[in-house]
């Protein structure tokens, strides 16, 4: 087993996690046949030389900020986190380099939270469970210190603040959760499984200390109504990438067999696939996961956030990492983690 410290998980998950996106960046909304008619080989997939991100990487250093100005105010708790969460979400949505066509979810859950004094509940868009809120929980993942209850607490809030929907809450949950089981060691093989598992587990859990009175929001008689549809979305779709883990070709566009990663559930089961098809060749997991016909920079920014907790900061090509936008933020986070 691979330590946690000496693999350096959290530089790696977040680098793979920019550089996905950045590979995956020029190729979203366009077909198999477009990309590789653009691009050439999937498998010669290369990495632009301005590695522009988009908003993926934006929103997951901005979780990764609030989670370092939270923790240095003690114990991570709702109140600590809540406020420089909102903070960070608010400067993105303000700031102009917010250029990277988000989406419209984000955009007006994070102008309803920069009304003081507003509820963030009353500004989550409940019926919402785009990929926009999985594909930046990465950090909880990778942050030392947190027991199981802050990670799976700290992951659905971060969620909840824009995508309210229980799928959303779900998928980010397990999205933390794979991360820090990848980073903590744990073989890829039996991933899917332990994932599912802990979906059973948590299934009727309406976390009040976290969430609040969010689930009022929705149509659902019960909190425990309202979680458990979510997390019976992402058990569907584990299920579906657990068959295709053992049939499906690598040559094949892996969006075929679990979906096209525009909602929650899919981005998190097809980034996992693209990983899981190359645990050990992670440059080759986001050339996959980037020639899919769906929205390939999410799907390859969490393709490489996986690939980089199990296999560290070492993963990546040295001539990729030295360019990528944003660089000196993700290494500050990632060396801050690392130690």
């Amino acid at each position: 087993m691979v330590t946690h410290v000496s693999k350096q998980a959290a530089t790696g998950t977040l680098l793979g996690l920019a550089l996905g996106d950045a590979l995956g960046y020029p190729t979203e909304f366009k077909t198999v046949p477009l990309i590789q008619t653009m691009f050439g080989p999937w498998r010669q997939l290369e990495l632009s030389q301005r590695a522009l991100v988009s908003d993926d990487t934006q929103m997951t250093l901005a979780v990764g900020r609030a989670l370092r100005t939270a923790l240095e105010h003690g114990h991570l708790a709702p109140e600590r986190l809540e406020r420089p969460l909102r903070e960070e979400f608010v400067h993105w949505y303000r700031s102009p380099e917010n250029n990277r066509a988000p989406g419209n979810t984000c955009l007006t859950a994070c102008d309803l939270l920069g009304t003081e004094g507003r509820r963030w509940q009353d500004a989550s868009q409940v019926g919402s469970k785009g990929c926009g809120a999985n594909m930046r929980v990465a950090p909880l993942g990778i942050v030392p210190g947190l027991n199981g209850e802050q990670r799976a607490g700290a992951a659905q809030l971060q969620s909840a603040l824009t995508h309210g929907h229980p799928t959303a809450l779900a998928a980010s949950d397990l999205t933390a959760h794979a991360v820090h089981l990848l980073a903590q060691g744990d073989d890829p093989a039996g991933l899917v499984g332990r994932l599912r598992s802990y979906a059973l587990r948590h299934r009727t859990r309406y976390d009040h200390t976290w969430l609040g009175d969010l689930w009022t929001r929705s149509q659902d008689p019960t909190p425990e109504h309202f979680i458990a549809r979510g997390w019976d979305e992402c058990l569907a779709v584990l299920d579906r990438l657990q068959e295709a883990v053992r049939t499906v070709s690598p040559e094949t566009d892996p969006c075929l067999a679990t979906g096209e990663g525009w909602i929650a559930e899919e981005a998190l089961a097809t980034g996992l696939l693209c990983f899981l098809l190359f645990p050990d060749e992670p440059v080759t997991a986001l050339r996959r996961a980037a020639c899919t016909a769906g929205d390939s920079d999410s799907i390859a920014c969490l393709a490489g956030a996986f690939a980089g907790a199990w296999l560290g900061a070492d993963a990546w090509p040295a001539d990729w990492a030295e360019r990528i936008e944003y660089r000196e933020d993700l290494l500050a986070l990632g060396t801050l983690w690392d130690a």
